[in-house]
């Protein structure tokens, strides 16, 4: 029994000390004060100033773009990658595939910079996009193999020995049936990409700027309640993705079949 307690505390502590900073973020973005220093009073101005922020919004509208081309290229190319997986089990396959997704993102940042440099590819939202889709095709990809690994296979062979094309079966059986997958891939892939902020820092142009960039900038004068504003509604947009994705896809968050 004394044994289970400590394992609460553990639990406890380790909880406490993972979302207490994130619930400070959120309580200080309605403090009535210019600076973090102490609380002052309650107010919902710092938003209001948020959605009057013309570099803000245009941050958010460039994250928001390029999240979304990220998010649907990548699904396509993940959707496929995942299915080659699956069909064919090569072994070179699984590597390549994995391989963006273990190499730390500094390292990353830094080979797609060199690679844009050698092509002469300017910097801008375009190179953000292009390293974006190349991360997280390998999230899409895990997502939807693990979705097809819990697939019942006989029904694209009834749907084979009923006279449909290979083609018509993936069309009419095997996509309907991993669609969850597909979905939780592309909001999971869309949420990598709004919050991502080490590779955007290498590929971005001078010019080009996304909500992680904006953030940083604005925290590397003075963190205000604006930066606290911004932040609550990335992590609730985050929250609300991720959630959104584990109830289509629960299996596949987890790791299982």
């Amino acid at each position: 029994m004394r044994r289970f307690r400590w394992l609460w505390a553990c639990g406890a502590f380790a909880y406490v000390f993972l979302y207490a900073p994130l619930l400070i973020v959120i309580a200080y973005s309605f403090n009535d004060s210019r600076m973090n220093a102490q609380w002052v009073g309650f107010t919902v101005g710092w938003y209001r100033t948020l959605f009057h922020d013309d570099e803000m919004l245009t941050a958010a509208w460039n994250s928001l773009l390029i999240g979304l081309t990220a998010s649907a290229v990548s699904t396509l190319l993940g959707t496929m990658a995942g299915y080659a997986m699956h069909r064919y089990r090569l072994r070179l396959l699984p590597l390549l595939i994995v391989a963006p997704i273990a190499i730390p993102e500094i390292l990353m940042g830094v080979s797609l910079l060199i690679f844009f440099v050698m092509i002469n590819l300017t910097l801008g939202l375009a190179s953000i996009a292009l390293s974006h889709i190349a991360f997280c095709i390998g999230f899409v990809a895990i997502v939807v193999r693990a979705r097809l690994a819990g697939m019942d296979e006989s029904l694209v062979e009834a749907a084979r020995d009923l006279g449909a094309t290979p083609v018509e079966a993936f069309r009419r059986i095997t996509l309907p049936l991993i669609m969850p997958g597909v979905v939780a891939g592309a909001l999971m892939a869309f949420t990598l990409s709004i919050d991502d902020f080490v590779i955007t820092f290498f590929t971005a142009g001078p010019d080009s700027k996304t909500l992680p960039l904006q953030i940083y900038t604005m925290v590397k004068i003075s963190v205000t309640p604006e930066v606290n504003a911004v932040s609550t509604l990335l992590m609730l947009l985050t929250l609300a993705l991720v959630i959104v994705a584990s109830r289509l896809s629960p299996g596949a968050l987890r790791g299982g079949g």
